[in-house]
């Protein structure tokens, strides 16, 4: 008979402990911290500089304002998108005011015909939009009576030089690039998947099912939140990339970064059978599972899970610079497939040969041809075992 036997290779994690990990972030938050105060200083004092000459009265708040604004925002895309729709805002604002204030001078209905403006004008999704234009048309209604054009000029050209001269600074001054948060939410989600199928190897090899089930259940849910956080966590370094001049010269840095969204969706399909195994282990936990699964099936599924578990938490490994493609995670858990299908292979052979005379969870079904063929009938989802009421 066939030997479908898989043998678990375990690969030793080599991750640092906790507390050198604690020192690290710690010294990473305050330098960040540190760069983010002297990028917002720089930022004020440049604008500061460069528009008080010319703005009236040399005071020029708006300017300041807007630069700061874009200094601080995450990412130099973000900071060039909130540019263009606050110039937008502001420019509309100011041409509402005079428009306003030609028709019906600094009143009351000007200011009503502003709010109706902000509240009506548009689909609900502009709302914060129209906020900003009619906060910005009331403020500037006391200055369009004085000089009609110069109240709109003024603030608009301020606007922009602000806007231009925060999104330069946020682009030189060492523009974030989160490629540290994205990894580590990655490897966390990886850590805590392959946990998850090893302990429901051993579980089900030390015959643990009925106790065990529903933990093994509540944890594969709770893996919806690393999820979560590790798909915001690839999406917000993707775009602190985009015109991201730390990364020009640095093919390293999207490489990184490419790695880490490529692991994603791997992690992300397979956390979906990961929460199909539990349900199924789960729905048997309490229906006499020893005796429908059958001990073999039961001691092949948990080495195979075990398997799957262990190359899942690869993931979870830095990737030396040396390694050879077939040690790298992907091909590792490629590994733990190609060996659950041969042990399909064989089991569905076994029972067509009439060699496995008690097949427990597989069933005997009949091909097109007419002739008997085992195969594996998932419960639920796919790589799950089967019930056989």
């Amino acid at each position: 008979m066939q030997d479908s036997t898989i043998h678990l290779e375990r690969a030793p994690v080599t991750m640092p402990g906790p507390i050198p990990r604690l020192v690290g972030r710690l010294r990473t938050k305050r330098a960040d911290h540190v760069v983010h105060g002297a990028k917002t200083l720089i930022a004020a004092l440049l604008t500061w500089g460069i528009v008080a000459p010319w703005s009236t009265g040399g005071r020029p708040y708006m300017a300041v304002a807007t630069a700061l604004l874009m200094v601080n925002a995450s990412t130099v895309y973000q900071s060039v998108t909130k540019a263009a729709q606050n110039v937008v805002a502001r420019v509309a604002g100011l041409v509402l005011a005079l428009a306003a204030a030609q028709l019906l001078g600094p009143t009351a209905g000007a200011v009503a015909v502003i709010a109706v403006i902000a509240v009506l004008a548009g689909p609900r999704r502009t709302a914060e939009d129209r906020l900003q234009i009619a906060s910005t048309a009331v403020i500037a209604l006391a200055a369009t009576t004085a000089g009609p054009m110069g109240s709109l000029i003024s603030p608009a050209l301020q606007t922009l030089t602000g806007a231009a001269v925060g999104i330069a600074v946020n682009a030189l001054v060492l523009p974030p690039p989160y490629l540290n948060e994205s990894d580590s939410a990655v490897r966390d989600l990886a850590r805590s998947m392959g946990t998850l199928l090893h302990d429901m190897g051993t579980g089900l090899s030390r015959r643990q099912l009925t106790s065990n089930a529903h933990t093994w259940l509540h944890q594969a849910r709770s893996l919806d939140d690393r999820l979560i956080r590790a798909e915001e966590q690839v999406r917000q370094a993707n775009e602190s990339l985009r015109w991201n001049t730390r990364c020009v010269a640095h093919t390293r840095r999207k490489e990184t970064a490419f790695n880490d969204d490529d692991t994603f969706r791997a992690l992300r399909g397979a956390s979906l059978q990961v929460r199909g195994i539990a349900r199924t282990l789960a729905d048997n936990a309490h229906d006499h599972a020893d005796h429908h699964l059958g001990h073999q099936f039961l001691d092949q599924y948990a080495e195979s899970l075990q398997l799957a578990g262990a190359a899942v938490r690869t993931f979870a490994e830095p990737t030396p610079a040396t390694s050879s493609p077939d040690t790298s995670p992907r091909e590792r858990l490629r590994g733990a497939i190609d060996g659950t299908l041969a042990w399909h292979d064989t089991m569905t052979d076994m029972i067509a040969r009439g060699t496995l005379t008690k097949p427990g969870a597989w069933r005997l079904t009949h091909d097109r041809r007419g002739k008997t063929a085992g195969r594996a009938r998932p419960h639920r989802q796919a790589l799950t075992p089967a019930d056989t009421r």
